[in-house]
């Protein structure tokens, strides 16, 4: 039996075979985290095409120009170029806690001096000291993986915020070329607009026309500027968010508007949901942030056993810097920290990275959920707004005959003006729904292909210098 010194200073006995008692009772504790999700996905999703995603699922749209605004969008965005750094952090602690895996070595070179009245003397000193715990239950270990599970976590969230980045370019691309397609087709109305009121007044020169037509068309032709006003404004914004995106100055990076708006394409093939979830990466860092709490807690259920450290020291001291070396003095200790009695401390630091474990568990559940949910979201969405398109172009072509049918009646005296220029309202108005239904339309297709999109292809990251 030897006499060891605990974490309260209290000499206690310690016999090997209780030691390894001890230690048998502590091998036997493990951490079982419950790694599936609270839910199991389903089987299929309620849809799927048979066209297969891109990994770079914005080249889908066929535009050169938006295949360079995300191109420079990973280069230049400062949003993503943080979420590149907190991965380089990440990388960093973890490379810092893994060197407690090994021994810690320190040299020092002192200068003594020492005066007692009647003598002084001055004395060199140098020394190496070495320390090292023994990583009996895996406390470091744990500790470890819990860094290498969130570095992990964050390159998936690196990734997960170059997915959305293209996805915010691509919308704000869309929406461009649709906000100038409006603008457009506001000025042709405007221009529309004015024929009519030339027209109108030459039949009123001629005494076959009321003032109060003219005075009605003359507002729908202020209405038309008020809404290229808005238009023009519409696009500009656009131009200053997709500066932003891309890491430009608003108002001097420019971007050619006038690329018409892309096809749909064919659906995609959504796969199976289990294989979206494995492909993700932000339910990826999820479920790596959930092994990282469960490190958390086995790293914690470790620092309630005993610990061994070893401490060793090589010192010399001399008067003289040149016969500093010739004397050295060794000392190899080593260290056995036992838990008596802590107020319950360390219990509850294990069942406070419990309760955060399970946390993370639920919050992963979560992530599984809404994952399959924006993928079932975005085939709802896409099936009712393409019915929605049919029905408009349909409006839109009633809408024209119908306008047509009155403008002839009117001509021959069969019908109010007030009637045309309601058909002509309603015609102009359906138009410009139409191109809105439009870009609705690939906005949700966008959503589906963010919702199904994978890890971002590695030579983007090596395009990007960032790898």
């Amino acid at each position: 039996m030897r006499w060891i010194v605990s974490a309260r200073g209290s000499f206690l006995p310690v016999s090997l075979t209780g030691f390894l008692c001890i230690a048998l009772l502590a091998a036997c504790t493990k951490v079982s985290p419950p790694m599936q999700p609270g839910v199991a996905p389903p089987a299929a999703f309620s849809g799927s095409g048979d066209a297969l995603l891109p990994a770079s699922w914005w080249t889908v749209f066929n535009s050169d120009q938006l295949n360079q605004l995300v191109a420079k969008s990973t280069l230049s965005n400062f949003d993503l170029l943080q979420a590149w750094e907190r991965l380089q952090a990440a990388n960093a602690l973890l490379k810092r806690e893994s060197s407690q895996k090994w021994p810690e070595l320190d040299a020092a070179l002192g200068r003594q001096w020492q005066d007692t009245g009647s003598t002084s003397s001055r004395s060199w000193e140098f020394g190496l000291y070495a320390a090292y715990e023994v990583d009996l239950w895996g406390r470091i270990r744990s500790r470890v993986d819990a860094e290498r599970f969130r570095a992990a976590a964050s390159r998936a969230d690196y990734q997960t915020a170059a997915l959305t980045l293209s996805a915010q370019v691509t919308r704000s691309f869309l929406q461009l070329l649709a906000a100038n397609a409006q603008l457009e087709l506001l000025r042709s109305q405007l221009e529309n607009n004015e024929k009519i009121y030339n027209s109108l007044m030459s039949r009123f020169g001629a005494g076959q026309g009321e003032r109060a037509d003219l005075l009605r068309q003359a507002q729908l032709i202020e209405s038309s500027r008020d809404q290229i006003f808005l238009a023009d404004a519409r696009v500009q914004l656009l131009q200053n968010q997709l500066a932003v995106l891309t890491g430009n100055l608003p108002g001097v990076f420019q971007i050619n508007a006038d690329e018409p708006m892309p096809e749909l394409a064919e659906l995609p093939a959504t796969g199976v949901p289990g294989d979206l979830l494995q492909r993700r990466p932000d339910v990826r860092s999820s479920y790596l942030e959930l092994q990282a709490a469960d490190a958390d807690l086995a790293e914690a259920v470790a620092a309630t056993y005993p610990r061994i450290s070893i401490s060793g020291s090589l010192v010399t001291e001399d008067d003289g810097v040149s016969d500093l070396f010739d004397d050295w003095a060794r000392r190899l200790a080593g260290n056995l920290l036992l838990p008596v009695f802590d107020g319950s401390q360390r219990r509850a630091e294990v069942d406070r990275r419990e309760a955060l474990r399970n946390q993370t568990f639920y919050a992963y559940s979560q992530t599984v959920l809404t994952a399959i949910r924006e993928v079932e979201d975005a085939l709802v969405l896409e099936s009712r707004q393409a019915q929605r398109l049919e029905s408009l172009q349909e409006q839109v072509r009633l809408a024209r005959e119908s306008f047509l049918q009155l403008q002839l009646q009117y001509t021959n005296g069969a019908a109010d003006f007030l009637d045309v220029l309601t058909a002509l309202t309603n015609e102009q108005r359906l138009r410009r729904d139409l191109l809105q239904a439009r870009l609705s339309l690939l906005e949700t297709r966008v959503d589906l292909y963010l919702a199904l999109a994978g890890p971002i292809d590695e030579s983007i990251i090596t395009a990007t210098g960032r790898d």
